[in-house]
């Protein structure tokens, strides 16, 4: 493990690589930052989203918290995508969960876990929402695997039903949004292809909030 005074060594090295590679490196990120993505992920220390997209510093918006969870009443998250599609106009959001995902299992166990209590609660939601599938499941393993994609797809969910990215999408036509699932056993970015103008339309009925027609309606 690297200790904390690593650390500033490392950034040493990291600064005199920047500089060597590209001069202007830092003033370059003074100048601002342009990002077409937000990537919405879980804070799992295993999981970082610049080296898992390999882009560079100013391409990718992130927002990182316990299993990826887009809760309507957490304000940070909101203010996130709000800031990302309004300002930064981010043309695709992207929610991204892991398998072997530590807020997932910790949801699956029936099991107090105090202050985490009402965070895994959106999780054990998913699960019965989905307990059918779920449970025809014997295999424990492959049930944990499918909960984090299920997971992944109703964040994506939560993230369409938010007024700023209907009122962008209708208006501009972005941001879509994405659902992936990072398998650390082969390292590969799964894209778990979620029809975002499929379920845009599913939703309308109960959650426009664009002060327009919904899609289905329009010519």
């Amino acid at each position: 493990m690297v200790s904390y005074n690593e650390i500033f060594e490392n950034n040493k090295r990291w600064i005199a690589e920047k500089k060597a590679s590209e001069a202007d490196f830092f003033e370059k990120l003074v100048e601002g930052q342009d990002p077409d993505f937000l990537y919405i992920g879980c804070s799992d220390s295993r999981v970082t989203a610049e080296e898992l997209m390999g882009v560079k510093p100013g391409e990718v918006f992130v927002h990182r918290n316990i299993a990826n969870v887009v809760g309507n009443n957490d304000l940070n998250v909101m203010s996130v995508i709000n800031y990302a599609v309004d300002y930064l106009k981010v043309k695709h959001i992207i929610v991204c969960g892991h398998y072997y995902c530590g807020g997932v299992k910790a949801a699956l166990q029936s099991k107090d876990l105090g202050i985490l209590n009402p965070w895994l609660r959106n999780i054990r939601d998913v699960y019965r929402f989905h307990k059918t599938e779920l449970n025809l499941l014997e295999d424990a393993d492959k049930r944990y695997r499918r909960l984090i994609e299920l997971n992944v797809e109703e964040q994506c969910l939560n993230v369409i039903k938010t007024a700023v990215v209907q009122k962008s999408y209708l208006k501009n036509g972005y941001p879509t949004v994405h659902g992936w699932v990072f398998d650390m056993q082969t390292g590969a970015l799964l894209d778990l292809n979620i029809d975002f103008e499929a379920r845009l339309k599913e939703i309308q009925e109960v959650y426009n909030l664009s002060d327009s027609e919904p899609l289905s309606e329009q010519a």
